[in-house]
């Protein structure tokens, strides 16, 4: 035994030295992370108090921000309505077809919020105002909220709401007396993302004619360029992110949701509809026409406008393959550079690793607009070199989307067992070779899903790449936008078209990931 304790030490120490360049590069990540955080206290420092009061404390700031309060409250009730009435007639009925309205009702997601409101404003050109904007939103973003329900819903022991009713509740008191308290982090988590999309939006309310911190940033970068007015309203929408983050941490609560007990979870008794099924039918149908069947019938409507002309390789297939590129590269980089992080949270915890990991969090709850403002003051005042090139836009990539990699490349690393590592350490391999032969190749699916994930979201990204991309790269959605911006709706098509046909298969890996999790 103790001929193996300095062997035991020797191992322990290649271990901790081998986390300490990780560390220091996690670190670097957490810093660049806080950039954006950073500008806007270097900005309200630099233009000074007075400065401040001025921009901020107007007529201006105070109606974008009733419209931000009256957007976040009327459109997350009547969201999460919808998405768990959607949710529990899938799961838990005898809805005819369950497989096939649960893709129908992801499906949305891979449409970018943009395109929906071209999409409607093609058969509804009056829409603008706070009802659209509302209209809209839900029908954009309610798959946020349906997917982590609908998985919950899967997970969930009948036998729990089987003993509420034998203690005599009826149907609709089990349900929200047993069930719907335990929806309730899938409920705050996809509430949330629902609510940073509200504020990070621009395309979707630009089209509606809705003013939005978001949509008055952009406007106001482009009729003046680094101006402090601009960098206010990021203080102020950076503000609004933070008290959204801090609510949805204070409504979470602390209590636990996990199952304790022998045995296994038994297979639901889906309920029978009886009376109700028409009506119950009629809700997701809706939902899929007004989701889908106004954007396919806009699109195929302007594409047999337009006819095979509109499809030139010198517009669409340049943005198509630019778009590709960006992707790739930031899904690629945007993954290398959430290893160190993901591999440190599952191997190396600690309370300064929780603080790193918060720091590569965080900044994926910013907007877009927030990032890319923040690059464009950084560059032009300390790195002219670095304005407008590609270089930028794929750190704001990454910045934007490093939550995306981290969250599948974790779960692959946790899984790994870290005996493999070990083991290849005692074979006489470094620390960093045995992390690569035995970790990283088992974490492969899941770092594969990381990059998918980052790719479908710099496909869809609008306001950073307008405001970051160098001179003569256009992506499918800035292109879109350049287009629509002219009323050229018949060729902006094409480019809508390409956009969803590259979001599709991830969205639809998603619905499949999520009830393989449920063991289905």
């Amino acid at each position: 035994m103790q001929a193996l304790v300095p062997g035991g030490r020797r191992f322990a120490f290649r271990r901790s030295t081998s986390h300490v360049g990780l560390l220091a590069i996690a670190s670097i990540v957490a810093l660049v992370s806080l950039v954006p955080l950073g500008f806007i206290v270097w900005v309200t420092i630099d233009v000074g108090w007075k400065t401040v009061v001025e921009l901020v404390f107007r007529g201006r700031v105070g109606e974008l921000l009733i419209n931000t309060v009256l957007l976040e409250a009327t459109t997350l009730p009547i969201t999460v309505t919808l998405s768990v009435a959607l949710a529990w007639l899938i799961e838990r009925t005898h809805l005819p077809f369950p497989n096939l309205w649960s893709w129908l009702m992801v499906t949305p997601l891979a449409v970018p919020a943009f395109v929906h409101s071209y999409a409607w404003i093609g058969v509804a050109p009056g829409m603008h105002g706070l009802w659209s904007a509302v209209f809209i939103s839900v029908i954009a973003y309610f798959p946020f909220i349906y997917l982590p329900v609908a998985a919950t819903l899967r997970r969930l022991d009948p036998s729990i709401e089987d003993a509420a009713a034998s203690l005599g509740l009826g149907p609709w008191r089990v349900f929200f007396r047993v069930v719907l308290p335990q929806l309730r982090l899938a409920i705050f988590a996809g509430g949330l993302l629902v609510a940073l999309h509200l504020l990070s939006e621009y395309g979707l309310f630009v089209m509606i004619r809705f003013d939005t911190f978001a949509t008055a940033i952009v406007d106001q970068f482009q009729s003046a360029y680094n101006s402090a007015a601009s960098n206010m309203l990021s203080g102020v929408l950076v503000l609004c992110c933070i008290l959204l983050l801090g609510l949805d941490s204070l409504l979470r609560g602390k209590e636990r949701y996990a199952r304790v007990g022998s045995g296994s979870i038994r297979p639901v008794q889906r309920r029978a509809l009886g009376v109700y099924l028409i009506p119950a039918l009629l809700l997701p149908a809706i939902v899929a026409i007004l989701a889908l069947g106004v954007p396919a019938y806009t699109l195929l409507r302007w594409l047999y406008i337009g006819g095979a002309s509109i499809w030139r390789m010198d517009t669409v297939g340049n943005a198509f393959i630019q778009t590709i590129v960006l992707a790739l590269a930031g899904g690629v980089l945007a993954m290398v550079t959430a290893t160190p992080m993901a591999w440190l949270s599952v191997r190396a915890p600690s309370r300064f690793q929780r603080i790193l990991e918060a720091c590569h969090y965080y900044v994926g709850s910013l907007p877009g607009v927030v990032v890319a403002l923040s690059l464009v003051t950084i560059t032009v005042r300390l790195f002219l070199p670095l304005y407008q090139t590609f270089a930028t836009l794929i750190i704001a990539y990454i910045l934007l989307f490093l939550p995306r990699a981290m969250v599948g490349l974790r779960a692959s690393v946790a899984q790994a067992p870290i005996e493999l590592e070990r083991a290849a350490m005692s074979l006489g391999k470094s620390p960093t070779m045995a992390v690569w032969l035995t970790t990283m190749r088992l974490a492969a699916p899941g770092a594969a899903a990381s990059i998918a994930l980052v790719a479908m979201g710099i496909t869809n990204e609008l306001t950073a790449t307008l405001m970051l991309a160098p001179n003569g790269v256009e992506t499918l959605a800035t292109k879109f936008w350049s287009l629509t911006s002219e009323i050229d709706y018949v060729a902006a098509a094409p480019h809508a078209v390409m956009m969803v046909v590259l979001s599709l298969p991830l969205t639809l890996l998603l619905q499949s990931q999520s009830k393989r999790t449920a063991g289905q």
